[in-house]
Formats: structure tokens, C-alpha cells, sequence
């Protein structure tokens, strides 16, 4: 297999990625037949097989406030009220950020921090706080879609006091949402945005999450298997709960549906964050996703399909695994974003965080751990739910698409 050059493999997606520019959506699939209220956290699945209640008695999120960058989120749900803080609305749109038009971004707001009253969501991480940003995506009426609005709408959330950036949404790459990362992650921001739902329809690669700076987040179902759906590639660093999960029919809010979709994914992995980084305040950015990653079931063997494996934020606020690492290095790119401590003393560190996962991830899955769930492409099988130690590894690696050092190559 001939490799084609970044350059041009890059020049080769601006110009495929430029054309639909203001077409950003929310990473969701459709939906499902209806799920009633009182069935509603019978359906967060993720909630038992993650140990929520167990982690809770450790950190709950409180104190870390997560900017979600959607369609809106409305502070008035029951699951919602008194956990959403003032945001910022750069849609054009008329009303705010607590207008939701779509029910998306309220719903990604309440798998963060919902509080389940009255049989609404229950979010992962309910002491955290919200601060909503609307942008222009499909759905929200009278968004301006002839203009890109993402890149102020990180820049937004990276000038706020959250310390989290969910992104469930995703589109063509263009430069104003690039510097946003950039100037975001400088700022010592964690990004995590959803890889998109297009496995089956061309494997389009989605930003902001194929930005060197943000963590992509792709979907797995409850027995840890990667979602038929979910886009796949270098970009993915982490996977998270997706399939089946419920939510917000439409702006109405009246009722729930069961949907699916990297949004979910992307949500559930920044409560995550926030369960982690509640419990560690000293942590930065960089650490705190170097140890969600250390500590997903596929930490030695990352896959382009659920990179290091799902988010099990469990490993570390239970049994206290998980190496931070360097504060000012970030494990997805091996560069300084923050500078926290001198260069001196942070230099073996920093020679350290260049390799991680450099010789592990090149190597192919022991004999007997090796599974093709689907003839047509790599599946990762179950075993996110179970302990760190004893997990098959379990992905094969085709000739010539094995998972590369992480970010190293889209710099």
C-alpha cells in the first residue's frame, strides 16, 4: 500500500471539507421508537455497567464547570435546573443559549449533569455545572448558516471559566475553528468532540475532532463493540457509551426517545473528565485526558475504531490507576501546550510523553485475542465493563492500517 502524503492527504480533505463550510451537525442518528419517562434511566445503561453509584461516594464532578458547544440547552428541565450557568449564544438566532430548538444539546447537557428528577436523565457526572453555547447547526431556526460560527463559539468557551469543551457536533475542517483549538487548548482547555456517525456512509472525517488538539470520541454499544456508525480513523483517542441511549425527542422537550450516536459518546466521555478532574483540581488539561486514556480497556492496544478504548473513569477514582504524567505535555500530540513548571525540570517527562504509546501501538493483537466481528471492517469486541487488568485486547490489525502514533501523523 502506497501511503499518501500528509500534505497532501490534508490539501486532499480542505478541498472536499470547504464546500460544505456552515454545514455543521450534531453528531446523532436517528430515532427510535419512543421511551417513556419512568423507563427513561432504566435505559442509561451506562450508568450500572460504569459503577456511577459507586463513584459517586469518590467524585461527583462538582466544581468543574463544562462548556457545551450544541443547539442550546434549556435550564428549565427538571434534570436541569440549577445546573446551568450563563453562556453564550453566537448562532444569529433569535432568543439565547437556553433556547433549544433541536433538544440535542439539552440532552448532551443532562448525560453530563442531569439530576434525574421526576424520571429525567441522570448525568454521569451530576455535581458539574454547564455553561451553554449555541452556534449555528442544523435545526436551530434562524441560525446563520452562511457564516462559520464554531471557531467563536470555542473561542467563547475557551474564555469562560470552564475547564471542559464538549463538542457534539462536527463538519468540514476550516481555519477560524482550528485557531479556536489551538488558541483554546493554550488556554489549557480539555476538547472532546465526536468523531461522526458516518462509518456507513464514506467514513467522512469530521471536525473538530481530526484537530491535533482535541481528543475525538467515538460510540460503543453496552458490550463495548464499536457502533456499526461510528467514523473511525486516526482522529479517534476514545470511545464512549452511544448506542441506545436515550433523549430528548425535539425542542419540545415533552417526551424522550431512544437515540444513539457519537454526541452521546462525546457527553458521557466529558462527565468523565469532570469525575476525574473534580477529584485531582490540581491536574491540567493534558493529565487528565492522559489518564482517561491510560486507563480505557484498549490503553496498551489503541484501534482507529475505539482508539484507547472506552472511558471508564472508574479505574482511577476506585482503584487509583492511572499515571498523569506531565502537566505541560500533551499526550496527544507529545508537544508543551501549558507551562506550568520550567522546561528543565519537566525535560525527561516531556521525552517520555513523545513515545507514549508509540512501540504499543504498532503491535499487532497476541494470537487468540484477535476477532473480525464483521467481514467488512475491524470491530472492537467487549470488555470495556470489566476491571483494567485481564482484558483481551481483541483488535485486528490489517496489513498497512494498524492504528499510528497517536496525532503524530496529522501535525
Amino acid at each position: 500500500m502506497t501511503a499518501v502524503p500528509r500534505k497532501q492527504q490534508t490539501k486532499r480533505r480542505l478541498l472536499t471539507g470547504f464546500a460544505a463550510v456552515g454545514a455543521w451537525t450534531a453528531c446523532l442518528v436517528g430515532l427510535a421508537p419512543a421511551a417513556h419517562a419512568d423507563g427513561v434511566q432504566s435505559q442509561q445503561w451506562h450508568l450500572k455497567a460504569m459503577q456511577a453509584e459507586k463513584v459517586w461516594k469518590v467524585s461527583t464532578g462538582k466544581g468543574i464547570k463544562v462548556a457545551v458547544i450544541d443547539t442550546g440547552v434549556d435550564p428549565s428541565t427538571q434534570s436541569l435546573r440549577g445546573r446551568v450557568l450563563p453562556g453564550k449564544d453566537v448562532s444569529g438566532a433569535p432568543g439565547d443559549e437556553t433556547r433549544d430548538d433541536v433538544g440535542h444539546g439539552t440532552t448532551m447537557a443532562e448525560l453530563i449533569a442531569g439530576s434525574g428528577k421526576d424520571g429525567t436523565l441522570k448525568g454521569l457526572a451530576p455535581g458539574a455545572k454547564i455553561i451553554p453555547i449555541r452556534t449555528s447547526l442544523k435545526g436551530v431556526k434562524g441560525a446563520d448558516m452562511t457564516k462559520e460560527h464554531l471557531g467563536e463559539a470555542i473561542k467563547a468557551a475557551a474564555d469562560s471559566d470552564a475547564r471542559i469543551i464538549s463538542m457534539s457536533v462536527g463538519g468540514a475542517p476550516h481555519p477560524a475553528v482550528k485557531e479556536a483549538v489551538e488558541y483554546a487548548a493554550k488556554k489549557g482547555k480539555l476538547l472532546l468532540a465526536g468523531t461522526g456517525n458516518d462509518a456507513k456512509k464514506g467514513n467522512r472525517v469530521n471536525y473538530p475532532a481530526a484537530y491535533p488538539d482535541v481528543a475525538g470520541v467515538a460510540g460503543v454499544d453496552k458490550n463495548g463493540k464499536v457502533a456499526d456508525y461510528s467514523t473511525h480513523g486516526d482522529q479517534t483517542i476514545l470511545s464512549g457509551p452511544a448506542v441506545g441511549l436515550p433523549g430528548w425527542c425535539d425542542g419540545k422537550k415533552e417526551r424522550y426517545c431512544t437515540k444513539g450516536g457519537t454526541s452521546a459518546a462525546t457527553a458521557i466521555a466529558s462527565a468523565s473528565a469532570a469525575l476525574i478532574w473534580s477529584h485531582h483540581r490540581d491536574w491540567t488539561a493534558n493529565q487528565v485526558l492522559r489518564v482517561l486514556m491510560k486507563t480505557g480497556d484498549l490503553a496498551d492496544r489503541p484501534s482507529k475504531y475505539v482508539g484507547y478504548g472506552a472511558v471508564r473513569p472508574r479505574i482511577n477514582l476506585l482503584e487509583n490507576k492511572g499515571d498523569p504524567g506531565d502537566p505541560d505535555i500533551s499526550p496527544l500530540t507529545g508537544e508543551r501546550t501549558l507551562h506550568t513548571k520550567s522546561k528543565s525540570s519537566s525535560k525527561s517527562s516531556s521525552s517520555d510523553a513523545k513515545g507514549e504509546g508509540k512501540e504499543d501501538s504498532n503491535k499487532e493483537a497476541a494470537p487468540g485475542q484477535a476477532k473480525v466481528a464483521d467481514s467488512k471492517s475491524e470491530k472492537k469486541d467487549g470488555g470495556w465493563l470489566l476491571p483494567a487488568t485481564g482484558i483481551a485486547a481483541g483488535v485486528v490489525v490489517l496489513a498497512g492500517c494498524g492504528f499510528a502514533v497517536v496525532r503524530m501523523r496529522r501535525n
